[in-house]
């Protein structure tokens, strides 16, 4: 992906399997955020291609790759915040479903995703971790085989990122996941394989201890994190 003379996502060779769950890692301006954004449709790739089952979804509107099973839940929540937890989970499930049937989805995405005590509250008043947890139950009201997280616990305290890194792994047992996050105590607890962007390009892929004890990554991540 080049905008202009800068080359924003370069060389990347990406391959996730069938519920797979991947965390993805790396210094601000890594290409992270423009890969999510290719990988959505929210940006056309300069060359390349993207595939999802084998399919060419390469340049297709957003619309159109959710419909093939992608979801993502954003950094920032992206709710309706006039509106109660439950109407926006309602909203989302008639997508997939109508009637009594859309009504039964939303009840058991509450339950799932631990919001059925605050269903009637509105959003746009509840704490920050539990607005992240609305979207993501928005998200999967979809029903996505694949779902990518943009920083989910970025802002949580303690309590709720432990009650989040519970929702991925419940996530993980039907569905595929990409993760970006900077908390690395959250990726020691939910990934097993990391890739790692700088620059643009794919600096390492590996287990996450791999990842975790390794100079380069160090270097170019992680000590710039310890030393900023």
């Amino acid at each position: 992906m080049r905008f202009g003379g800068v080359q924003a996502v370069r060389d990347v060779n990406f391959t996730l399997a069938e519920r797979e769950l991947r965390c993805l890692i790396g210094p601000n301006g890594a290409g992270k955020s423009t890969f999510f954004k290719m990988l959505t449709g929210q940006l056309k790739p300069t060359s390349g291609a993207v595939l999802v089952r084998g399919e060419d979804v390469t340049g297709a509107e957003p619309h159109e790759i959710a419909r093939r099973g992608v979801g993502i839940k954003t950094q920032v929540p992206s709710v309706f915040d006039g509106l109660t937890v439950r109407e926006n989970l309602w909203l989302a499930a008639t997508r997939m479903h109508r009637g009594a049937q859309a009504r039964a989805a939303v009840e058991t995405m509450l339950e799932r995703v631990g919001l059925s005590a605050i269903a009637s509250r509105i959003v746009g008043q509840l704490a920050h971790g539990q607005r992240q947890w609305v979207e993501l139950g928005v998200v999967l009201s979809t029903d996505p085989d694949l779902v990518l997280l943009d920083e989910p616990a970025a802002g949580m305290t303690d309590q709720e990122v432990l009650r989040t890194v519970e929702l991925v792994r419940d996530i993980n047992k039907t569905k595929a996941l990409i993760v970006v996050e900077h908390d690395m105590q959250f990726i020691r607890m939910i990934a097993s394989k990391v890739t790692v962007f700088n620059q643009g390009a794919v600096l390492m892929e590996d287990d996450v201890e791999a990842i975790m004890h390794s100079p380069i990554v160090r270097d170019v991540y992680l000590g710039k994190k310890a030393a900023a």
